[in-house]
């Protein structure tokens, strides 16, 4: 269920688009069923197992954010590795200022062009 919706709303929703549809949705793990003829039990124990998932990955969410706070005190989380080096940055704006397309160069550098534009973003 956790990996099926965001929350709880969205579980509900896409549970009762899905069955407003004619599909039939199960839960294998949680032994439940959907049709869109569901019995008020069925509904409240949707929302009661998508509530503990709810709940549950929220408790994953804050657990990773205190590690990462962690991590990064201790200095052990640092990030990705950046993609150019300082040589590569200048020629890469050199280029861009002369006019050369960004996806090109992009290409030539091996990065996307999304990045690129945070290379761009970056203050000298």
């Amino acid at each position: 269920m956790d990996r099926l919706a965001r929350n709880l709303d969205n579980l509900r929703r896409l549970v009762q688009e899905l069955t407003g549809r004619g599909i039939r949705v199960e839960f294998v793990k949680e032994g439940l069923t959907f049709t869109g003829e569901d019995s008020p039990i069925a509904n409240l124990m949707l929302s009661v197992m998508g509530s503990f998932a709810e709940f549950e990955r929220a408790l994953i969410r804050e657990r990773q954010r205190e590690g990462i706070a962690l991590a990064k005190q201790r200095g052990a989380y640092r990030g990705r590795k950046k993609s150019l080096n300082n040589k590569q940055v200048t020629e890469l704006k050199r280029r861009v200022m002369a006019g050369d397309q960004k996806a090109l160069i992009a290409r030539n550098f091996g990065i996307s062009r999304e990045t690129l534009y945070q290379y761009l973003k970056m203050v000298d």
